[in-house]
């Protein structure tokens, strides 16, 4: 339960980011308990989004929504009209240095494509807990790209939630790279209520010092000849904590679908905690299931081939972790989202190797002018009686 003190402005929101089939309790991999602020919003007029999102079961959870809904000062409903193709991108800023809570409702018509960007960035060394609560409706045989980005500094505790239902045909390609933050929870549940629908979930992630992180990954495949990929790389370096929750539910009526989940992890650092909890649940006798999760480190040989070479053993381990953001850079295609990998870069790599990272992907920061949130916000204005 959900409690506070006038005394401490703090709520705890115990038991969040729970997998739909739990573990034994002794391993502590269930769920992720949190302290957040509780910010007055006395006298604030808050557009709630549309009651159809209320339908929408996101991955961390009923606590997790009741809060942002609590302390956003406002919500973002989007619409995409039904067969429209070239709709701006939708940019959830999220900035962690002023402890933005943000809650965010699309609605992809039939037939149509959309890509939403989540972005939250942030360099201060001042403690700030941020949100993002992203709900998502893709109607039959339209297409949902979703980018996340957490690139915000150690100081900072960030929490995104992301819920997405998809009707028939419908596909759904989400990419998330977190990059930093000392706490970052993060739950996305993806449902496939229609039949032929397709998810593609890749998540790559960075865990240094003694950073936390904690995600839980849903896709729930109701209709028939469903197909989900889920895919998970990351690196963990120093004393950083990490738990994974991945389930592919394979619900009756679900035949002919098949689902794959696959996590792979470099462990960097003695004091690393890597926690992975992969879990098929089949309730249909004509789908297949597949999960698996690699381990590993370098090896002493590796490295000292590297060193060998003219590198400090510091350089030879930050080779992968600069793979990992020069990913980041080529797949995070908009400016606010490209910026924050950068400004994480220059913080973990040091700025001389951030520069040479955009240099030899012969990328050039722009300037985020606003216009394709403002061209966002008036498809909002006109379009979202229809929805309600």
């Amino acid at each position: 339960m959900a409690s506070y003190t006038a005394e401490e402005p703090t709520v705890t929101l115990e038991r969040v980011n729970t997998p739909p089939a739990q573990t034994w309790n002794y391993l502590k991999t269930n769920d992720i308990t949190l302290t957040v602020p509780k910010l007055s919003r006395k006298g604030d007029v808050y557009f709630a989004l549309p009651r159809l999102f209320d339908k929408v079961e996101t991955g961390m959870g009923p606590k997790v929504t009741d809060w942002v809904t609590s302390q956003a000062a406002d919500s973002t409903y989007v619409e995409v009209r039904a067969g429209e193709k070239n709709h701006a991108p939708i940019v959830v800023d999220v900035d962690s240095d002023a402890g933005t809570v943000r809650d965010a409702g699309v609605l992809i018509r039939q037939g149509a494509s959309a890509t939403v960007v989540v972005v939250a960035h942030g360099t201060s060394a001042d403690p700030q807990t941020s949100a993002a609560l992203v709900r998502i409706i893709v109607e039959t045989g339209a297409h949902l790209s979703l980018v996340e980005v957490v690139a915000t500094a150690d100081a900072h505790q960030h929490l995104e939630s992301v819920g997405i239902r998809a009707d028939e045909g419908a596909t759904i390609d989400i990419r998330q790279f977190l990059l930093g933050a000392g706490v970052t929870a993060l739950g996305t549940t993806a449902t496939l209520a229609g039949d032929n629908g397709r998810v593609d979930l890749q998540t790559h992630y960075l865990g240094e010092h003694e950073q936390t992180l904690d995600i839980n990954h849903v896709v729930r495949m109701a209709g028939k000849a469903g197909r989900t990929e889920v895919h998970e790389n990351g690196i963990l370096n120093d004393s950083a904590h990490k738990s994974l929750r991945a389930t592919i539910d394979l619900i009756h009526g679900g035949s002919g679908s098949k689902g794959n989940e696959a996590e792979t992890v470099l462990v960097n650092g003695n004091g690393v905690v890597n926690k992975t909890m992969p879990v098929i649940l089949c309730d249909e006798d004509d789908v297949q299931g597949n999960h698996g999760a690699t381990i590993g480190s370098v090896e002493p040989e590796q490295i000292d081939y590297l060193m060998d070479r003219g590198l400090s053993r510091d350089e030879a381990t930050n080779l992968f972790v600069r793979a990992l953001f020069d990913d980041a850079l080529i797949e995070a295609d908009h400016p606010l989202a490209r910026r924050a990998v950068f400004e994480r870069a220059q913080q973990v790599l040091g700025a001389e190797v951030a520069q040479d990272l955009l240099d030899t992907l012969g990328l050039v920061l722009e300037a985020d002018t606003g216009e394709k949130d403002t061209d966002a916000q008036a498809t909002a204005t006109a379009t979202k009686e229809s929805a309600d």
